[in-house]
């Protein structure tokens, strides 16, 4: 028992370093798609479509990828072939301007297909370590350990932006081209741990009866989370609004994501802790936080209330990236659990296209409207999850770790 925790808490690090090396390598290219866009002569509008578009896109496809994953459970295959769509498109940007802007959204639009192929899969076998190290835990270490990359990604397309002696679209340009070598350098990752854990499922050897098709508090649960995701507003609408403002210089962008990056880390280990104790009582704290993001970083018109809404931004983000998963993998069976990751990814991902639409329109037609939307979104799924956590009080299994 005590060599299967050392192994499990083994596999979950190795995951976490190919976490670190691939979010260094998107999140390093998501901190400047907004203003990059921008300056090949992309709207407003068509950024936050396209910001939505591409996480429905790689959202629903996740509920096949999931089916598939628990079909064949060839997770390793799923993950290799997901990764390389992933992380092989950003270099390629390198190549694109403003006569090709097209070209630029497709490419985005594909890497966020990449993550839909692997993310029920890499979910998957992140909850196979939950019964020897803890479910908030586990999946805490995992969140925190793609927020280091997500760090450091966009510092180092920071310092390469700064250090560019180009014009400003030679210096994007360069920074995804540079943000291959990580791309590669995760492939090779994935690989060695494909060696060394072939069947990471054996970790988990005790499995709940419940499925999900039936499971009434799954359901619950997901009504919350569509909620969520329609108020939650995506980064590249609040990097374009700093880069159209006269607040914060555009060059700051990248660093500023980095630095909420580090508050997304720190935020998924607290609430990945505060769930093992506390249960869902967590991810109600967390969605709290989030109804105040919008008032804060579009109404100010301050350095104090933009950073405010990003610091609230980056804990709420924080918490949905552990705390959510966290809670699939009490709810569901692990025979099913891939199938329900990628229906969870599905309906958070439709929602968030609906919100990321809207937003958009908001956001060019009236930023107060924006606000409203935003934080009512929040406050009804804030509602939820307290009712459901109400609901769970019945069974504390499903709320926390076993």
């Amino acid at each position: 028992m005590k060599n299967t925790k050392r192994n499990a808490l083994l596999f979950l690090i190795l995951l976490g370093f190919i976490s670190l090396l691939s979010d260094f390598t998107h999140e390093g290219a998501r901190s400047i798609y907004g203003p990059y866009l921008g300056l090949i002569g992309v709207s407003a509008f068509l950024i936050s479509f396209t910001a939505g578009l591409g996480e429905f896109i790689g959202q629903s496809l996740r509920i096949g990828m999931g089916y598939i994953a628990d079909r064949t459970k060839k997770y390793w295959t799923m993950m290799i072939i997901g990764y390389a769509v992933n992380l092989l498109v950003i270099p390629i940007l390198m190549f694109i301007d403003a006569t090709a802007w097209q070209v630029a959204i497709i490419l985005i639009l594909l890497e966020r297909v990449g993550k839909g192929i692997r993310a029920p899969a890499k979910s998957a076998l992140t909850s196979f370590t939950t019964q020897h190290l803890g479910v908030g835990k586990a999946f805490a270490l995992q969140e925190a350990m793609d927020q280091i990359g997500a760090f450091l990604g966009p510092l180092f397309v920071y310092l390469i932006l700064n250090l560019n002696q180009g014009s400003e679209l030679d210096g994007y340009q360069l920074a995804f081209g540079l943000l291959g070598i990580f791309a590669i350098m995760t492939l090779v990752m994935i690989v060695i741990a494909k060696a060394k854990y072939p069947n990471p499922e054996q970790f988990e050897t005790t499995s709940q009866k419940q499925g999900f098709k039936s499971n009434k508090p799954f359901l619950i649960y997901l009504l919350a989370i569509i909620f969520i995701a329609m108020g939650f507003i995506d980064y590249p609408v609040l990097a374009y609004h700093m880069g159209t403002s006269t607040i914060i210089d555009v060059i700051h962008v990248p660093l500023i994501y980095a630095f909420v990056m580090g508050i997304d880390a720190l935020a998924a280990i607290g609430f990945g802790l505060l769930y093992d104790k506390k249960g869902v009582t967590s991810l109600v704290i967390s969605t709290f936080l989030s109804i105040f993001i919008a008032p804060l970083f579009f109404l100010t018109k301050s350095e104090v209330g933009l950073f405010g809404g990003l610091v609230l931004w980056g804990m709420a983000m924080g918490a949905q990236e552990s705390v959510l998963k966290a809670v699939i993998s009490r709810l569901v069976t692990k025979e099913k659990r891939a199938t329900a990751y990628g229906v969870f990814y599905t309906v958070f991902g439709s929602a968030w296209f609906l919100g990321s639409t809207i937003i958009g329109g908001l956001y060019e037609a009236n930023l107060m409207a924006l606000v409203i939307f935003s934080s009512l979104m929040e406050s009804l799924a804030m509602i939820l999850l307290f009712l459901y956590h109400k609901s769970q009080k019945k069974n504390p299994k499903n709320d926390r770790a076993l």
